[in-house]
């Protein structure tokens, strides 16, 4: 057997986490002689009762072998501290989950990555914010970690997908099971361009105990926190606590003072959290103004030959529409639907009824 299939194995004992595993790879050299020793010698390491009781009852019950190939049908890839593509930032957190569960794909970008969260009964308000927020942030080279829930996360998804970046969601629940059920299509498409990730078994559920820890991943992936609307009870300010304990940045969005579900906000920005108006703001205190200064360069390239020509006419000033179709030699059509599409990207700008200036 691999060793891996031993950090799995521990992994379902309950009571044995991050703590425990340290104290046994110490004491055995590894998980794989851990898994065969004596009750004597485990008891000797620092194992016993209740804890010890459920290792033994797991490893007369549990088939490894099967277990494994249980996660190879479900898609599902395992990561443990001694894997090179386990997330950097997240081994960085005091106590990282000893083994992680990925269907998707994990990826160095992805060390680039802001949390957005919020509440689950999201306003128009939230919602829009969130998809512009997550969308230009994702459009930057941000990845984008939320949690998958209903509202805010579902949405912060979502627009990083449409952005064409990456997203990555954190379930409390294992890999095998998507809560909400509406959004298991919303599921299939993150495995497309990001990663669904859990600490938790395969087959388990998302009981309620199991969402505030998983938080802590979420925030440990990601070089800040940002709540994009949430009141003063939301479970998003359980992750800025984590934030903070991590050493992360902790952004907010500013809301209505007379809207409840902007209270959490609200006060966030009143304790010192970074307010946030735009993708800018964020990128400015992490640092990042490098990349949204180069994607803004790059998407004023010329795209192909036809935008290459009317450019380069531009250069000595304003023209219209015909003008630039005689010098190029170009069907007014395709004249002007490529400025059209020139000025969304920023490239030109009309100063005049059908005349263009370059931006």
């Amino acid at each position: 057997m691999s060793e891996r299939q031993y950090w799995v194995g521990f992994n379902i004992v309950k009571g044995i986490g991050p703590a425990r595993v340290r104290l046994l790879r110490e004491a055995f050299g590894s998980l794989g002689e851990a898994w065969k020793a004596s009750v004597a010698d485990l008891e000797a390491a620092g194992l016993k009762g209740r804890v010890l009781q459920n290792l033994l009852e797991t490893r007369k019950t549990l088939d490894l072998a099967a277990e494994m190939e249980r996660l190879d049908k479900a898609g599902a890839a395992v990561l443990t501290w001694e894997d090179e593509d386990y997330p950097p930032r997240l081994l960085s957190i005091d106590q990282p989950p000893p083994v992680l569960y990925v269907r998707g794909s994990l990826d160095e970008a992805d060390d680039l990555a802001l949390a957005i969260v919020g509440t689950r009964r999201a306003s128009a308000y939230g919602r829009q914010v969130t998809q512009e927020l997550a969308g230009q942030l994702a459009r930057n080279g941000v990845t984008i970690v939320s949690g998958l829930a209903r509202g805010i996360d579902g949405e912060a998804h979502r627009a990083a997908l449409e952005a064409g970046g990456r997203t990555i969601a954190v379930l409390a629940s294992g890999v095998d099971i998507i809560y909400p059920p509406e959004h298991r299509q919303l599921a299939y498409e993150i495995t497309q361009q990001g990663a669904l990730l859990s600490d938790y078994p395969l087959n388990t559920k998302p009981e309620g105990g199991n969402f505030p820890p998983r938080n802590r991943i979420i925030s440990g992936l990601s070089m800040g926190v940002l709540v994009a609307e949430a009141g003063t009870k939301s479970g998003a300010l359980i992750t800025t606590n984590y934030a903070l304990e991590q050493g992360r940045d902790v952004f907010a969005v500013p809301g209505n003072i007379t809207a409840k579900g902007s209270d959490g906000t609200n006060k966030l920005i009143q304790e010192g959290a970074h307010v946030v108006r735009k993708a800018r703001d964020v990128l400015e205190v992490l640092n990042l103004e490098s990349a949204i200064d180069y994607v803004e360069a790059r998407e004023t390239l010329p795209a192909d030959a036809t935008e290459a020509k009317l450019l380069a006419e531009l250069d000595e000033g304003a023209l219209h529409v015909d003008e630039l179709g005689r010098r190029c030699e170009l069907p007014i059509a395709q004249v002007t639907s490529t400025l059209t599409l020139m000025e969304l990207k920023g490239m030109v700008r009309q100063v005049d009824t059908m005349t263009y200036a370059r931006a």
